[in-house]
């Protein structure tokens, strides 16, 4: 099936793209044409124009192109047609696959990884994300030069050509390799310092929220919902790449750090995960993670397997996990009770109209044992770091000396009732 979009003009300055997606086996197409609408999607946060769409039914992929010289073909045919400089394929191309695709279509060819790098490669702020990316994009590239001298002429600019793409790719695999080597050192570096400040909240004893999901589910704008923290937010894809912690106050239960982080897709690629493992370190070690789930997306189930399967990857599939369904002002009610139905303990809000947050507030202290009880404590005179400890857990209502021992009144989170078990008065 080849379908051309004859509405974009010829005076746009975007990248024109044709997408091809493949359906193998007799799966179901609906899968596939959801693949390739959001591949359309990632296409246009790379600055892409699509100007046309094929997809290809097959038993097996086709050694040679994936989708076979005759479809090939036809794809060449409709970038030729639709004056397109760019072909996307929906799925991850072999060396041997791109140039053959290259040689039939005489245009730049990406497959979904190298889009998505090159996102990531926009995206990028921080020194810490940049270097990110760029491990990520030199892994991609390394198995890619054996032996071949890859043709780098075509690398022009536009995309897939962002980042170390312009700067790095004329280089040999015993360069590559030193630089993925010093990338890897200035990550771990950064790794470290990252170590620290969590260890310097963590003896804080402040409890730690990390905010997951599908790429433009809404986790930054539950985030500032959240802290009031100001970050970025847009409709785009990835616009989080950087990790942002911030404390705030959920009432009496006290203090926890919320963390935003990358937004996960469907067929993310690996290379990227295990870049970016040192920033996803955040979600290993948080206490909660609010796994934040589009309530409209038509393919949430699909998009919630995606979720689990990197978190499983990077080692947080038993961290304790809420499920916080998102966007409920744009589905019916009947669906809302359904998804709340369907995610035991599960939370309803609308991040962007500020609903249920006081429900999600509660979730939290209850799962992290932070519902305050009301307690009088004593504590010798001479011991200050313990009585400045409970300061920074509980909120005090008193403090008082009498007959030589300090009494303290408080609101205490219920997870530190047994350690204070001992100086209830």
């Amino acid at each position: 099936m080849a379908k051309a979009t004859p509405t974009v003009t010829q005076a746009d300055p975007r990248e024109r793209a044709v997408l091809v997606g493949l359906c193998l086996g007799g799966a179901p197409r609906h899968e596939t044409e959801a693949s390739l609408s959001e591949l359309a999607h990632l296409a246009e946060a790379a600055g892409a124009v699509v100007v046309g769409e094929v997809m290809q039914e097959r038993q097996r992929p086709d050694a040679a192109t994936l989708i076979g010289k005759g479809k090939a073909e036809e794809v060449a045919r409709l970038a030729d047609q639709a004056e397109a400089g760019l072909v996307l394929f929906d799925g991850e191309l072999t060396p041997a696959q791109q140039r053959n695709l290259e040689k039939v279509a005489k245009v730049k060819t990406l497959d979904r990884t190298q889009l998505i790098l090159d996102i990531f490669a926009r995206r990028a702020r921080t020194h810490e994300g940049r270097l990110q990316v760029e491990l990520a994009q030199l892994g991609y590239l390394l198995p890619r030069l054996a032996g071949q001298g890859v043709m780098l002429s075509r690398l022009g600019g536009g995309i897939g050509t962002r980042g170390p793409g312009e700067t790095k790719l004329e280089t040999d695999r015993r360069r590559i390799r030193t630089r993925i080597a010093q990338v890897k050192r200035e990550i771990e570096r950064v790794r470290r310092g990252r170590h620290t400040q969590r260890g310097a909240r963590q003896r804080a004893e402040v409890p730690q929220v990390a905010l997951v999901g599908y790429t433009s589910a809404g986790k930054s704008t539950l985030f500032n919902t959240l802290t009031r923290a100001g970050a970025p937010v847009s409709s785009q894809l990835f616009m989080t790449l950087d990790p942002l912690a911030r404390r705030t106050r959920l009432g009496d239960a006290g203090e926890v750090v919320v963390v935003d982080t990358v937004g996960f897709i469907q067929k993310l690629p690996h290379t990227l995960v295990a870049a970016f493992r040192a920033t996803l370190e955040e979600v290993v070690e948080a206490d909660l993670l609010l796994h934040v789930i589009d309530a409209a997306a038509e393919d949430l189930e699909a998009r919630e397997a995606a979720v689990a399967a990197v978190l499983n990857e990077i080692g947080a599939g038993d961290v304790p996990r809420v499920a916080v369904l998102n966007k409920v002002d744009l589905v019916p009610v009947a669906r809302r009770e359904g998804l709340l139905a369907a995610h035991a303990g599960g939370v309803a809000v609308s991040a962007l109209r500020q609903t249920g947050i006081e429900a999600l507030h509660e979730t939290i202290a209850r799962r992290l044992e932070l519902e305050p009880k009301r307690v009088r404590l004593g504590f010798d005179p001479a011991e200050g770091r313990a009585i400045a400890a409970l300061y920074r857990v509980a909120r005090v209502l008193g403090h008082e000396v009498e007959e030589g021992e300090v009494r303290i009144e408080a609101l205490l989170p219920a997870r530190w009732l047994t350690r204070y078990q001992g100086r209830m008065r």
